[in-house]
């Protein structure tokens, strides 16, 4: 369950660097959208960080499986 949640949160940070790239690239300059992506992307950054450390911490990640 928790390592299903680390991936989503993997693939939405992923989303929101694409949709800021895209609205870079569109937008003028009056939009402050790729700011707020950046800001979408240092908290999804920041809940990845504390769910990693809270899946080491219950033993649902280690940090080297025996291959079996």
């Amino acid at each position: 369950m928790l390592k299903a949640l680390i991936v989503l949160v993997m693939l939405a940070i992923v989303a929101s660097l694409a949709s800021s790239f895209f609205f870079l690239m569109k937008d003028d300059g009056s939009s402050h959208r790729s700011v707020n992506g950046l800001v979408v992307r240092v908290t999804l950054s920041a809940l990845l960080i504390v769910l990693i450390g809270v899946a080491f911490v219950t033993g649902n990640l280690d940090l080297n499986p025996p291959p079996y």
